[in-house]
């Protein structure tokens, strides 16, 4: 049995160790030998989320003393900071919108002059390209009126898929108090934003209490909607960590063998044209094995903000990431937040930031 069947048939079974070796072959011929980032500056508009997932520490409600909504000037600071240290991409990240459950929210952004959340990401988005910045945006669940807007500004959109699996959505799993996180409204999602041709990040989460079998499923979804839009540019393997003050806060982290079998599976399941990401930051001892499971791009990586999803797990610094990719034969290099095959389905400027990777590229 060859291992794409084994996967189908028994994930459980299947070894990493040839997993990682056939899913590496995958991915130097189609990817080569360069490892990519995207150098970010990391806006988190507003914490604020009806969503309640177990592992998160980031959601707020609008009463906690620790809520916060970025005023525009604060946009426009983070912005200014994120061009002066040549970043390429600004990253809008935040839960799904969250006016539909808070009014006080609703009527802050009203005193700014904006009725949604995505209108204020459009003007955000705005701000951004007149400073060089590309925006990809992360705003959760969204309608098609809402992509539309968004893309008018934006050079990607994501949404993490994070599980296909129902059974995570039930009473004591990770997802139930989530109504946001049901895979059907997020394979729905992503299949819009394909019928509009978006650049579209997606991914899966790993140790959320899933099991193997539920990360194939979740992994062939995505393939299949890219198999009937071609959209989907790159997949994150984004493994669980305890936060303390969360509801998980003491669940067993899934291991660095686990991601990189993942990882490994991923490369194998996925159509080669899309890329393959894990954020370095979350896994600082597995790089290498990583690397060698079929991995070839490490995400955004912020000189100037830290990673608010997971504050406690700060960005490695990139000359020491360099430095470790070239140990083990490859080349880290810069990268824009939209992959060359996708660029001309967009309409924005790419010129102010192409010139900032090279900037990068030259660096020491």
């Amino acid at each position: 049995m060859d291992l794409i069947t084994a996967l189908h048939a028994d994930p459980e079974g299947v070894p990493l160790a040839p997993l990682a070796v056939a899913a590496a072959r995958r991915r130097d011929a189609a990817w080569g030998r360069a490892v990519t980032f995207s150098p970010k500056v990391f806006l988190p508009l507003t914490n604020l989320c009806r969503n309640r997932c177990g592992y998160c520490t980031f959601r707020k409600a609008p009463d906690d003393p620790a809520a916060w909504t970025m005023a525009p000037d604060q946009v426009l600071a983070s912005l200014d900071a994120g061009a002066r240290a040549g970043c390429t991409e600004a990253l809008f990240c935040l839960g799904d919108p969250p006016e539909r459950a808070f009014p006080s929210y609703r009527r802050l952004l009203q005193g700014w002059g904006h009725d949604t959340t995505v209108d204020y990401l459009v003007w955000a988005g705005r701000q951004a390209l007149d400073r060089g910045l590309l925006p990809h945006t992360n705003a959760g669940v969204l309608e098609s009126h809402e992509l539309r807007a968004l893309m008018a500004v934006n050079a990607s959109l994501g949404l993490m898929l994070e599980s296909t699996s129902e059974r995570l959505t039930e009473p004591g799993q990770v997802h139930h108090a989530a109504p946001d996180k049901h895979p059907a409204r997020r394979l729905a999602m992503t299949a819009e934003a394909g019928r509009q041709g978006i650049p579209f990040t997606s991914g899966l989460l790993v140790g959320i209490g899933e099991t193997r079998a539920e990360r194939v499923d979740t992994l062939r979804a995505i393939a299949a909607l890219h198999a009937e839009h071609s959209h989907i540019q790159e997949v994150i393997v984004q493994n669980f960590r305890a936060h303390t003050g969360s509801p998980w806060a003491d669940a067993p982290e899934p291991s660095g063998a686990e991601v990189a079998w993942t990882v490994a599976a991923a490369r194998l399941l996925l159509p080669d044209d899309i890329s393959l990401q894990a954020p370095p930051n979350l896994n600082p001892a597995s790089l290498e094995d990583l690397l060698a499971a079929g991995l070839n791009d490490l995400g955004g990586i912020s000189p100037v903000t830290p990673d608010y999803i997971n504050p406690a797990w700060a960005w490695p610094h990139l000359g020491d990431l360099a430095a470790r990719c070239r140990a083990v034969g490859f080349t880290l290099r810069a990268r824009l937040p939209v992959y060359p095959r996708h660029e001309a389905r967009i309409s924005v400027d790419l010129a102010p930031a192409r010139a900032r990777c090279a900037a990068f590229e030259a660096a020491p």
